[in-house]
């Protein structure tokens, strides 16, 4: 079975095929979102230096003492409104959503539109 690919190759390809489109600048960083079983993850990258800027995961104490569970969508709204709070913070206002290869609805819908009620525009 030769054209058969894993779930991780396939989303590999879609991320490679965004990121092409997709590049955080100085001016407007972009916004990297990483989804696990248990955990989600986002970061606010500038692509030029490499450098991460913000990051905030459920994993953080800032967010974790909040949620009950933390692989749910309540928990990818409190990441999402902490990663907009810290961006806030260090004076970036815009940034370029990255869904990372994946798909944009529950967890990783429920960031994006806890950032944007946060403040962060896209």
């Amino acid at each position: 079975m030769a054209g058969v690919k894993s779930r991780a190759e396939a989303r590999k390809r879609r991320q490679a095929r965004v990121r092409r489109k997709v590049v955080g600048t100085a001016s407007r960083p972009r916004l990297s979102v990483f989804r696990s079983a248990k955990h989600i993850y986002a970061q606010i990258i500038e692509d030029a230096t490499g450098s991460s800027l913000v990051s905030a995961s459920t994993q953080c104490k800032c967010v974790s003492e909040g949620v009950n569970y933390t692989g749910n969508i309540s928990a990818a709204k409190a990441v999402g409104a902490a990663v907009a709070k810290m961006a806030l913070e260090k004076d970036i206002k815009e940034v370029v959503f990255d869904r990372n290869g994946f798909v944009y609805h529950g967890r990783v819908k429920a960031l994006a539109d806890a950032a944007r009620e946060a403040g962060l525009e896209f």
